[in-house]
Parts: structure tokens; sequence; C-alpha cells
């Protein structure tokens, strides 16, 4: 069998600049969506059923998007097009969400967030899983790790200036932090601006810089492969790769399943559950100065997690050399496990920042080690599908978290959000002990 090339330091940086483009992006609609839908007069207990569009869009988009690119061979190459055309309709929701107000004359302000909530979140995806793909296209199997690695830290630092970037407008720029109530402060609006053309950017660059292997040297890849089935198409196709997915990917679906349940209910519930709990302030209180100034410090706090994932990044391969893949993980999970536990007992903001370094290593592995196992187990000439797939083990837990978590912030915890964080501590654990069952096959063809 033909295998791939390695490829040099400079180049599988390039590959993956574009992915510190879109996670600012996303950076910033994490950190400050549940402020700006709670600005346009969302209570604390409707924010999950807002944050549904965002997995439902994920769960429809990266499939199609997979099984597309798959078959995509065009001047342009096969992924690129994709993550171009996303990352430009991104843009323009980052630009649009905190400017909803603008629309009220058609509908009311929350509903236009929400929609560009919807339309941010389709465009990431779009962009995302063609990234994943191009990296498991791009690499033997020795670089994966470090593939996927170097895309955790572009990935960690795009989220440390978009998660950091309202606090700096405002402390050190000295651009207007509050608004006038239904509306969002200067500092905001214009951390979306930025973060809208620092995307555009960065896409650019890597779709400039990287080239995809032609059909031809893909075939030379792929002959020990059996040809895919032509009479299946669409969503029979679909059907029938889902169902005979690999096991190794089956095993790990429960692994995303705890780890992103609990991510979501931190991304959710930080803003309202460090305000409540730490500042004091009355549930449901989404207008004062003290609410906003508790948003931009969760904004700070999210930067530092992916700062300490972007430093951690660099480890990764080297630990998971020395320990395995799996045990890597289940190590990560359990420092984010540990790291949301602790929100509840540190008694001022400042302090949270010890628990953030636990929640950045933990994210560190999650957008690393699961795509480098998955990686080794799927057929080549379906990398693409398989990557979409397997996104439905990312947004199925959000999708249940966003239907359920309102009814359990508001009946069972009175609308207090700081024990959601408990619950996606509970599950940052189980995700832990989920991963020692893995199969790994890479893992033990590479320690051969």
């Amino acid at each position: 069998m033909n295998t791939k090339p390695r490829l040099s330091t400079a180049d599988i940086w390039n590959m993956s600049v574009g992915f510190l483009g879109i996670q600012m992006g996303f950076a910033l609609q994490n950190g400050n969506a549940s402020r700006i839908l709670q600005s346009f007069g969302a209570d604390v207990h409707e924010l999950s059923w807002f944050w549904l569009v965002a997995p439902l869009t994920g769960m429809i988009v990266q499939p199609i998007v997979g099984y597309y690119s798959d078959r995509t061979w065009g001047k342009y190459g096969r992924r690129k097009p994709y993550f171009l055309v996303g990352a430009i309709i991104a843009s323009l929701g980052l630009i649009l969400m905190p400017n909803a107000d603008m629309f009220v004359a058609f509908l009311p302000a929350i509903w236009v967030g929400a929609g560009m909530l919807m339309i941010m979140d389709a465009s990431f995806n779009i962009a995302m899983e063609p990234f994943r793909a191009l990296v498991a296209d791009k690499l033997p199997a020795e670089q994966r790790t470090k593939g996927f690695s170097v895309q955790t830290i572009l990935i960690g630092i795009g989220a440390v200036v978009g998660s950091w970037l309202p606090y700096f407008l405002a402390e050190f720029v000295g651009v207007e932090k509050i608004a006038a109530e239904g509306s969002i402060p200067a500092n905001v609006i214009w951390s979306f601006v930025i973060g809208a053309i620092c995307l555009i950017t960065a896409i650019l660059w890597t779709f400039s810089k990287t080239t995809e292997y032609s059909p031809e040297e893909m075939e030379k890849f792929l002959e020990d492969e059996p040809e895919e089935e032509e009479a299946k198409i669409g969503l029979m196709q679909f059907f029938s790769d889902f169902k005979n997915m690999p096991r190794t990917m089956k095993q790990l679906g429960l692994v995303q399943f705890f780890s992103w349940f609990a991510l979501f209910l931190m991304w959710v519930y930080s803003t309202s559950a460090i305000a409540q709990h730490i500042y004091g302030l009355p549930i449901d209180d989404s207008s004062s100065e003290t609410y906003q100034n508790a948003g931009n410090w969760v904004g700070i706090l999210f930067g530092v997690y992916n700062f300490v994932s972007a430093i951690f990044a660099f480890f990764l391969p080297r630990i998971a050399d020395s320990i395995g893949r799996k045990k890597t993980h289940a190590f990560c999970l359990v420092c984010g496990g540990l790291g949301l536990l602790s929100v509840y007992f540190l008694p001022t903001a400042t302090s949270l920042i010890l628990s953030m370094i636990g929640i950045g290593i933990a994210w560190a592995s999650i957008l690393a080690m699961p795509y480098a196992i998955l990686a080794g187990s799927i057929p080549l000439r379906k990398m693409g599908i398989y990557m979409g797939i397997f996104n439905l083990f990312i947004t199925i837990p959000q999708v249940i978290s966003a239907i359920t978590g309102g009814f359990i912030v508001k009946e069972l915890f009175g609308n207090y959000a700081i024990y959601m964080i408990m619950i996606a501590a509970a599950c940052m654990f189980l995700a832990a002990f989920s991963v020692l069952g893995v199969e790994d096959r890479d893992d033990m063809v590479l320690q051969k």
C-alpha cells in the first residue's frame, strides 16, 4: 500500500490556521450569546432553548457537508471550498447578531438574535468538518496526533483572543461597556466585528497556503480499500454508513456524549452561575452593570481555559506517545471534572482562574484525542462522511441538554445556575471512565 508522505511542520500549521479564525468566532459566540439573548429579553430558564438551534444545525449540516466533500473534486480542491463558504456566512452572522435590535421593525430583537445564532453555528459547522477531514486526508497515521494537536493550539489562541476581546476593548481601549436596556454594549459589538474580519483572514490564509491531493493521488493511498457501492446514494448511503460505523467510533460516541453534555452546560450557564454564586446578583438580574461585568469576566475565564489548552496541546503528542491516547484523554477529562467542581467551592471571581486550568486541559484533549483515535478506524474513502456522522455524538448531547436544561434549572434549582455546572462536572468524570473501554487501532499498530 502507498503511504502518505510526512508533511513539514510549516505545512501542518498552514493547513490549520483557518481554525484560529473559526474558534475566535466560536469563542465570541460561546462567551457572549447568553448575555446578548438575555439583554434582548430571554430569561435564564429559556437560554437552553435558544441554544438548541446550535446543535440542531450541526446535526444536520456536518454529515451533509461530510458526504458531499468526500465527493467534491474541483479547481480549488476537495475540502477548501466548503470552509471558505462557511467562513463568509459565519462572518455575516457575527456582525449581525449583536446588532439584532436594528431589525425590531420587522421582528423582535430576541428572535433576530436567535436566528443569527443559528446562522453562525450552521456556518461554523460547514467550515469545521472539512478542516477535521483535511488533517486526516493529508497526514499519515504517525503524524495525526500532531496534526490535531496543532489544530488545538490554534483553536486555543483564537479562543483566547475571542474570549478576552470584549474585556480588553472595555477596560484598556475605553469602548463603552454599558448600553441602554434592550441593547448590546459597544465593546461586545466591536468584538464581533473584529472577530468576523479575523475569521475571513485566517480562512483565506489556509485556502491559499494549502494544497490537497488530486483524485489520482488519493486513489494510490486507497488501493487496499474496497470500492464504494455506487448504488447507494444520498440518504441511503448515509444510513448505510451510520449502520456500519466502526466499533471504535461507537465507543467514542459515549465518551463524546458525556464530554459535550458537560461543555454545553458550561457554555450556557456560566455567566448566570458566576453572576449569582460569586457576584451575589439576584436571580434573573441581567440588566445591571454588575451583570455586564460578570459577563466580561466570564469571557476572561473562557480565554484562560483556552490559553491553557493551547499550551497543553504542545505536550499532548508526547504524553500520548508515552502512555497511550486513551489514558491521556481519561486523565485530561478528570482534570476537567475537577475544574468544573471547584467552581462551587472557590470564593472569588479571581480564584476561578484555578478552575479554568483543569477545564483547559480537558478542552485540549477533547479537541484532539477523539479525532486522532477515530481517524485510524475510518476508511479513507469515507473520511468526510464519518467525520460528519461523528459530529452527531457532539450535537445529540447538546440537544438533550438544551431540551432538559431549562426545566432542570427552573423546577429543580429555582433558576440558581451553579448546580448546572455541578452536573457538568459529573458528566466529565463519566466521560473519563468511558474512554478506558475504547479500542484505539493506531495505538496498537504504532506501539508494536
